[in-house]
């Protein structure tokens, strides 16, 4: 089993949500920190931690940023993190696996299941070894408190109960297995 720390210039973190019922705005959050423990040869053993900065949320609207960052949404005075950890690695393919977590917002926490695949293996410039994976969910972001809404004049909600989330992540190996 090997140790690999996510590299933040390579990976990525990112959200979509509906807005007025129709159009679709993205966002991500820009400083996280993960570590994951892999064996190629056995990936149902692998496990997964990270950790994201709720004040990095970005949605390039300085207002909307604001208003993501107050107690209506992510309330980062008072849950500066948000955290990932896995409880189990299901195999469901040669490169793909279904990662079962506890997703901890705003001090609540809920299980959540990640599809991820394994995009590959690399040795970097420096002769460093890397993995690639992507991962993706959906979740209702009403369960973990996350409730403010709208209601529309014509019918609906102005912002979306179900986020998607999407991530795109490159890890260095800083521990060889033995």
């Amino acid at each position: 089993m090997s140790t690999w720390t996510f590299d933040n210039s390579h990976s990525s973190v990112t959200f979509a949500v509906k807005h007025l019922m129709v159009s679709t705005v993205r966002g991500s959050f820009q400083r996280f920190t993960g570590r994951l423990e892999l064996d190629p040869a056995n990936p149902e053993l692998a496990s997964v931690q990270a950790t994201i900065e709720t004040a990095s949320v970005d949605t390039d609207w300085d207002q909307r940023d604001g208003h993501l960052k107050s107690p209506d949404f992510l309330d980062v005075a008072n849950f500066p993190e948000m955290t990932f950890r896995s409880t189990r690695v299901e195999k469901t393919g040669s490169e793909t696996a279904r990662v079962h977590g506890d997703l901890t917002i705003r001090g609540v926490t809920h299980p959540v299941v990640l599809e991820a695949e394994l995009a590959g293996f690399a040795v970097g410039l420096e002769r460093e070894r890397r993995v690639a994976l992507s991962a993706r969910t959906k979740i209702d972001r009403e369960q973990w408190g996350l409730t403010w809404n709208v209601g529309l004049e014509a019918g609906g909600v102005l912002v979306g109960k179900e986020i998607r989330i999407e991530l795109e992540i490159a890890a260095v190996e800083t521990t060889a297995a033995a």
